[in-house]
């Protein structure tokens, strides 16, 4: 038996990123939302502390996403940490306020996704911001998400070494990676106010809790989409067992993120016709490529093990960092590598790692592999198929190689000589590109910044237009990076944000 709840003027399935902003964004304008979230509220201590992070990972308030056997890393199945909680990653991730490139977004839009262009998207950008610098040509001032400088006096000494290393290296210094270009290395800005995590749920939403306009629904399983005459009319759900239909006057918005949001729509009859078929799920729409276009930002940890204990930290772990090019990339490219800096032990693949150390991570975010999201059933219990193919494409692994190469030249300058004991891994035995190639397929990992599965565009593969709207189905959008048609040089929560504010923009322009 299923249980009908109440109606509301829009449905929003996941109170992640972009889900937190288009709620806010609705309510503000006058209509009814009702916000549907898998996961529990947001009362977990580690979600507030920007030092909280790493006691996150495989906890309650992560949807612990395990890949399938990746056939380039000899069967490695490699762990994706996911918000399940109020926020969803915004609560879960390493609070790092980075945009991507100008050449990104203008990426976008020449794919098709027209008015997605950098001169599009900087706008939201700035609407969704308060900056502690105050608004600029850049910045905004006033929006919910407040953004600040880690504070000079509260830098962690090691992440002071990792740039100055990096810069006596030949990069370039930056003040601010939030420009039109990410060139540089630096500091980072961050999502944190008053000493605390400013997740999207806390920026967007948690102000306007208990307004009369607003239905929070936590701790909800959603099955499907109910499609009546070709018009999205309903979510149903699950809550303790009992079944509920929440309904939609207007329209109904799908923001589980890459993973979640392509699984919902297979569920619910919209995807490739004969995955559908096979499971036994009617086909409502044959849209063949929802659940393809899967790709991630990649890291591997070259760890160091340090003279003395680590001073603590006193901000989000991940200071600094930089932005660098690959020997694949021109110079008019966007930077492809993003090394960060972490001043705690951090190996990619849950291996062994010195008691007191640091990391510096190499990392890529111009991937060229792509993977898939597929359902092994109908119940929505059961976890998708997630197989990203990572190092399909072996132009990435020979990015990540550069990578490699790059930051233990800068772990092994004279900056670092006060604080480096040895180079724990890969370990100064390892010399050649074979053996880093070896290395880098036995330790990658994630950045956590999974993308496109429900690809904007305009071609047959395309899920949703540049509207956001799903083929074939009226009054049904998604909104989060899964959308994303390729990757932002650039961690992927200022984005998401970004796509939420201006679903809501269309949503209202309806």
């Amino acid at each position: 038996m299923t249980e009908l709840t109440e109606v509301a003027d829009y449905v929003v399935i996941g109170a992640g990123s972009a889900g937190s902003a288009i709620a806010r964004r609705l309510v503000d304008a006058g209509h009814s939302v009702h916000v549907i979230e898998a996961g529990s509220v947001d009362s977990d201590p580690n979600i507030h502390s920007p030092q909280g992070w790493p006691g996150l990972l495989m906890s309650p308030n992560d949807w612990a996403v395990m890949t399938t056997p990746q056939e380039h890393l000899d069967g490695r199945v490699l762990y994706w940490p996911r918000g399940k909680t109020l926020g969803g990653s915004s609560s879960l991730n390493g609070m790092i306020y980075m945009r991507g490139d100008r050449r990104d977004y203008d990426g976008w839009a020449a794919q098709g996704a027209s008015g997605w262009s950098w001169d599009d998207v900087l706008p939201y950008f700035r609407k969704s911001e308060d900056h502690a610098d105050g608004a600029d040509d850049f910045h905004g001032a006033g929006g919910p998400l407040h953004v600040e400088r880690i504070p000079v006096d509260s830098r962690h000494p090691l992440a002071a070494a990792f740039v100055e290393a990096s810069v006596s290296s030949g990069i370039p210094r930056t003040e601010d990676f939030n420009r039109d270009s990410l060139d540089g290395a630096g500091f980072n800005h961050t999502t944190t106010k008053d000493g605390k995590r400013a997740s999207a749920w806390q920026s967007f939403v948690a102000p306007i809790l208990g307004h009369e306009a607003l239905a929070v629904t936590t701790n909800a399983l959603v099955d499907r989409i109910v499609v009546d005459a070709g018009r999205a009319v309903g979510v149903e759900y699950e809550v303790d067992g009992v079944r509920h239909l929440a309904t939609a006057r207007r329209e109904i918005v799908l923001s589980g993120g890459a993973i979640g949001s392509p699984a919902v729509l297979l569920r619910s009859g919209i995807g490739p016709r004969g995955d559908l078929e096979q499971l036994g799920i009617e086909v409502v729409a044959d849209v063949p490529g929802v659940g393809e276009n899967l790709h991630d930002h990649l890291l591997v940890s070259v760890l160091y093990e340090a003279l003395d204990p680590v001073a603590p930290p006193q901000w989000n772990l991940l200071e600094s960092q930089l932005y660098a090019r690959s020997r694949i990339v021109s110079d008019s490219d966007a930077p492809d590598l993003q090394p960060l800096f972490i001043h705690v032990p951090y190996p990619t693949d849950g291996g062994a790692a010195p008691e007191q150390g640091y990391t510096i991570t190499a990392g890529i975010v111009r991937p060229h592999s792509r993977g898939s999201v597929r359902l092994s059933s109908a119940e929505p219990s059961v976890a998708p198929l997630v197989d990203p193919q990572v190092f399909a494409d072996e132009r990435d692994l020979e990015a990540m190689v550069d990578a490699i190469e790059l930051v233990r030249e800068i772990g092994g300058r004279d900056e670092f000589a006060p604080f480096r004991a040895s180079e724990f891994a890969p370990g100064e035995s390892v010399t050649t590109r074979d053996e880093l190639r070896d290395f880098a397929r036995r330790t990658v990992g994630t950045y956590h910044h999974q993308v496109g599965t429900c690809r904007m565009g305009t071609d047959e593969l395309a899920v949703v237009d540049p509207q956001l709207r799903v083929r074939g189905i009226a009054g049904l959008r998604v909104a989060d990076a899964s959308v994303m048609p390729f990757v932002p040089s650039a961690n992927t929560n200022a984005p998401s944000i970004m796509i939420g504010e201006r679903a809501a923009d269309l949503l209202l322009a309806e």
